[in-house]
């Protein structure tokens, strides 16, 4: 039998020529109201991106999430219209509005399996607070969710880091920052620059958002 030998540069040469083949996509999700998005979801973003070494953040606000306290929140327009504000100037972050576009209760469950059936090429890498990886027992058919997707943990003072779950953690800065004092600002005309991005501060200024407690649109 004749053996053919395959020289480097012929390896190399071949290379070239033929693409690579399954080369999957790893793109991050960071999910929330972001009523309003704020520094802190960006670090997030960032850290997580940066120290996984992943594809693309990909922001997802919700429409309506089923795992928080009935709370008040703007019109879901105006809360993409401020990620998209807030992003715009990251190449590594984008959007994700399936939630919102879908409507009603948002189950990550219903989400990632959308996602994943679209994009079969792509493996994704949901991002929680510390917080909250102790209520993943609690979240809709999470068993069959842990098939979907790969949670990623950040870490939050005063959580612990086990659970019963695979988690990938990762440290970020920790800043006390949230929402729900961001809006208590933006109502009593306290200043919040630095802790909003400029763009989404704009875009709220000239939407007139948070002015008023009671104003949903």
């Amino acid at each position: 039998m004749n053996k053919q030998t395959v020289s480097f540069h012929q390896v190399d040469a071949l290379t070239e020529v033929l693409p690579v083949k399954n080369k999957r996509k790893k793109v991050g999700i960071l999910g929330g109201t972001f009523n309003p998005p704020h520094i802190g979801h960006l670090i997030i973003a960032d850290q997580v991106c940066q120290q996984l070494g992943l594809d693309k953040i990909y922001f997802m606000p919700s429409a309506n999430p089923p795992h928080q306290d009935e709370k008040k929140a703007i019109a879901a327009s105006h809360r993409v219209k401020m990620v998209e504000a807030a992003i715009q100037d990251n190449s590594l972050f984008d959007i994700e509005k399936s939630e919102v576009e879908r409507g009603g209760k948002s189950y990550t469950y219903d989400t990632l399996l959308q996602l994943v059936k679209e994009h079969p090429e792509t493996d994704y890498y949901f991002i929680i607070g510390g917080d909250m990886v102790a209520y993943l027992p609690k979240w809709y058919r999470i068993e069959e969710l842990l098939h979907l997707v790969q949670f990623v943990g950040v870490n939050r003072p005063g959580y612990g880091l086990e659970s019963p779950y695979p988690i990938i953690w990762v440290d970020v800065p920790s800043l006390d920052i949230s929402s729900t004092l961001l809006r208590t600002k933006l109502e009593t005309n306290c200043p919040v620059r630095y802790l909003i991005p400029d763009k989404t501060l704009q875009y709220i200024s000239e939407k007139g958002l948070y002015q008023n407690a009671d104003k949903t649109e």
